[in-house]
């Protein structure tokens, strides 16, 4: 059992934090930590929002909880509660946090000044507990690519996963949706990528000095009559890296009008980030998230 953790805030004044040992549901491990609790208060405590999981508020009594998560307890009031039309919060703890973006969401305002970036909603969430929170940045996705995205609470984890990132992040896998037939079921694309001053697009050079080494292995899921879907998996993360080895595969991503994509049908670029699996930066642990792919995606297929 760990000892409280006052969190200074608006929404959250005297919260406690404990480790889970052992599997169970989110009310009977509330009663195993709190015995001094009636079983009226802790009922109610959910209701009230007051009862978090890995810092995720649930009012789902039932709730499935693991041993290795922490319960979080605001004795004083409710927790912040994160809400975002385009940003789902998946995972949270005192040191990373995990979204679900949307597309036509910007990671980072990139130099121009925005209240409505994941950095920039994250940062205001993370106020709402403490002045003087941070979120960082660990990487970034473009602002037409959906799916799961990493930020850090502090500059400790920042520093470990930026600095280690080839060793700690063990896998990264996207959905995308290309135009016409692709070749070959699987295979490996590798180039070196520099970008065009004149108009900003990246493309593939053979300068190994010029450019940035890029790797993308891919794997065909589905072929449709217009359309495949592929699964692509990185390790380099090269800007625009999927978007300009799939134009240079000759299957652009549909929509991708900047990388030789056409219209799109749904009125998007279909990309989506749907596997995030990397060594947590403080507790060694191998922490995978994953993210359905966006039913329309099936619509082209189909």
């Amino acid at each position: 059992m760990n000892k409280r953790e006052p969190r200074r805030g608006p929404a959250s004044h005297n919260v406690a934090k404990f480790n889970i040992g052992t599997d169970g549901t989110l009310l009977a491990t509330a009663a195993m930590l709190l015995p001094d609790h009636k079983p009226t208060k802790l009922k109610s405590m959910p209701r009230h929002n007051q009862l978090a999981i890995n810092g995720v508020p649930t009012t789902q009594f039932d709730r499935p909880v693991k041993a290795g998560d922490q319960l979080w307890v605001n004795f004083d009031s409710s927790f912040q509660v994160f809400s975002h039309p385009r940003i789902k919060l998946v995972y949270e703890d005192n040191d990373i946090i995990v979204v679900d973006k949307g597309y036509g969401v910007l990671s980072t305002a990139a130099g121009r000044h925005s209240d409505d970036t994941v950095f920039s909603t994250l940062q205001k969430y993370a106020r709402g507990f403490s002045d003087k929170a941070r979120v960082y940045v660990v990487h970034r996705l473009d602002r037409d690519t959906s799916g799961l995205m990493l930020l850090t609470r502090t500059k400790q984890a920042r520093e470990k996963l930026t600095t280690n990132w080839n060793n700690m992040v063990i896998e990264r896998k996207y959905i995308a949706i290309v135009e016409g037939k692709v070749d070959k079921p699987e295979d490996t694309i590798k180039s070196y990528l520099v970008e065009d001053e004149e108009n900003y697009l990246m493309h593939s050079t053979t300068d190994k000095k010029a450019g940035q080494l890029a790797v993308t292995h891919y794997r065909l899921v589905k072929q449709g009559k217009k359309f495949a879907m592929v699964e692509l998996m990185i390790k380099t993360g090269r800007k625009n890296q999927l978007r300009v080895h799939m134009q240079e595969m000759g299957n652009p991503v549909s929509g991708d009008r900047k990388y030789g994509g056409h219209s799109s049908p749904i009125n998007r670029i279909a990309l989506h980030a749907t596997t995030l699996s990397f060594v947590h930066p403080i507790t060694g642990k191998l922490v995978t998230f994953n993210s359905p792919i966006p039913s329309n995606f099936n619509t082209l297929i189909k």
